[in-house]
């Protein structure tokens, strides 16, 4: 009996010590999390982070594999924070706890369920039945990111159009064309123009209803429809919005009842007025499998093209963004680099500075271009485009009218001394090579007349605005 008791007494122990280790560990994460919010709220202002970061509730931690929960309270947030602060988060969580070497960010599993997009019975939702657009207006709505909107969209010459386009369907005069249709590669901001002219309609137009989704989703919403034997009250809902945005029309390929369901919608809601606009990767005429008559209504508006961003407006966007970090200090030389480096979209470059502003700030690491060139790397080495010597003496030479052969001659007149210079500073920019290395390929010139020639055309840039302007011409050609 004795040794029973002893086991028990032994056991209540184990159990009260474990007890107050997992108290321990919570009471370290909670205040590792309040340090980490405090970078956060610093680095994002006040009102991202009241929206975005002040509901995370963290969950349970695992110690084994080292894996943190962060829970937000409906789908929507959490896949918004996993897009925009995730890699940010997880870097936190690392510099604060050595013990946490995952952070997965969910929904809690206690939310509060919010209304399906898919319609319901009428005696199950006679409030719906009474407002057409019913629960897909409340949605829809909550759908639009508040951070997307035209205040936040950088301009530049290759996505005025689309701007402009996007600000007009958004007035509240009736715009001359409809659809609006953006087409972009991923990355350069078709998204976040549906965003903005939905929350600027909504802003001139209260109490309008207004619907954005992915064609994914609408094709999800239609085949429930269609299983549950509710077509009818899709319909009507659907076509009760007064602005329709589908984003990635791309992915609604080869589905043909689907595509007659939005053709459908489409020739309803313009029937009474109503505004639509879609976004998609490319042109409609390059959607293969796409019936000819959705085809025809896509492109029957406006199409308006966003061009990748060429290094003036990653300049600009950078700069943009940078304004927003109070407390942080980015050299003009990083900004630079950044905006010649990172060149394949605009996603990607604002995820660079966020994630390098986020590391100096919790490291205590000043911003600096070694830091950027280590903390980076994946980044930077998926956009690196390797242009030769060989291809900025070809460039060059076709912008001046020079024969090729004129970069290696000994010829010293203007007209050609002046190109070779050029083309010299351009190798020594957008090249790793050295100077000797950059001479070697100009007919063997020494390396001080490489160096005098970068010098040169630099000093040149800040007073001659036509030599910057052919300077600038150039990068354009090399860096698109």
């Amino acid at each position: 009996m004795a040794s029973n008791v002893s086991g028990a007494g032994a056991s209540g122990a184990g159990d009260s010590a474990h007890s107050d280790e997992a108290r321990r560990r919570a009471e370290d994460l909670q205040a590792d999390w309040a340090d980490i919010c405090i970078g956060l709220k610093k680095d994002l202002g006040q009102q991202l982070y009241n929206q975005w970061i002040r509901p995370v509730e963290l969950g349970p931690f695992c110690r084994e594999t080292g894996t943190l929960d962060l829970y937000l309270p409906t789908e929507f947030s959490a896949n918004w924070v996993t897009d925009r602060f995730a890699d940010r988060l997880s870097l936190a969580w690392k510099i604060a706890s050595s013990d946490v070497r995952n952070v997965r960010i969910c929904v809690h599993p206690n939310r509060r369920k919010l209304p399906e997009l898919r319609v319901g019975s009428a005696a199950a939702e006679p409030a719906a039945m009474a407002d057409p657009a019913g629960a897909l207006t409340d949605l829809g709505s909550a759908g639009l990111d508040p951070s997307l909107t035209f205040a936040s969209f950088v301009t530049g010459e290759g996505n005025v159009l689309a701007y402009n386009a996007a600000q007009r369907m958004a007035a509240i005069e009736t715009p001359q064309f409809s659809p609006l249709y953006l087409k972009a590669a991923t990355g350069q901001g078709k998204t976040h123009l549906l965003h903005a002219l939905g929350h600027q309609f909504a802003a001139a137009r209260p109490g309008a209803c207004i619907f954005y989704c992915s064609a994914e989703r609408f094709m999800v919403e239609f085949v429930q429809a269609l299983r549950h034997n509710q077509m009818m009250e899709f319909k009507s809902r659907l076509r009760g919005f007064d602005m329709l945005l589908v984003d990635d029309i791309q992915f609604i390929i080869g589905k043909a009842s689907a595509q007659e369901e939005l053709l459908y919608t489409i020739d309803a809601l313009l029937a009474e007025g109503k505004r639509l606009a879609f976004a998609a990767d490319r042109a409609p005429q390059a959607l293969d499998g796409v019936e000819p008559r959705l085809l025809s209504r896509l492109s029957m508006g406006l199409v308006a093209d966003i061009q990748p961003a060429d290094i003036d407006l990653r300049r600009k966007i950078l700069n943009h963004r940078l304004a927003r970090f109070t407390a942080s200090d980015v050299p003009a030389d990083v900004i630079e680099f950044l905006a010649r480096t990172i060149s394949r979209n605009v996603r990607e470059l604002v995820g660079g500075l966020n994630k390098l502003i986020a590391y100096a700030q919790l490291t205590g690491q000043p911003v600096s271009l070694q830091l950027a060139e280590e903390q980076l790397t994946d980044i930077l080495s998926a956009n690196r485009r390797r242009i030769t010597i060989d291809e900025i003496q070809r460039t060059v030479c076709q912008f001046y009218r020079l024969d090729r052969s004129e970069m290696a001659s000994k010829r010293r007149t203007r007209t050609v001394v002046r190109p070779r210079q050029v083309a010299m500073y351009l190798a020594k920019v957008l090249t790793p090579r050295s100077y000797p290395e950059i001479g070697r390929k100009f007919g063997g010139r020494d390396h001080s007349t490489v160096i005098h020639a970068v010098r040169l055309i630099e000093d040149l840039r800040t007073r001659d605005a036509d030599m910057d302007g052919d300077v600038r011409s150039l990068l354009r050609q090399l860096e698109s």
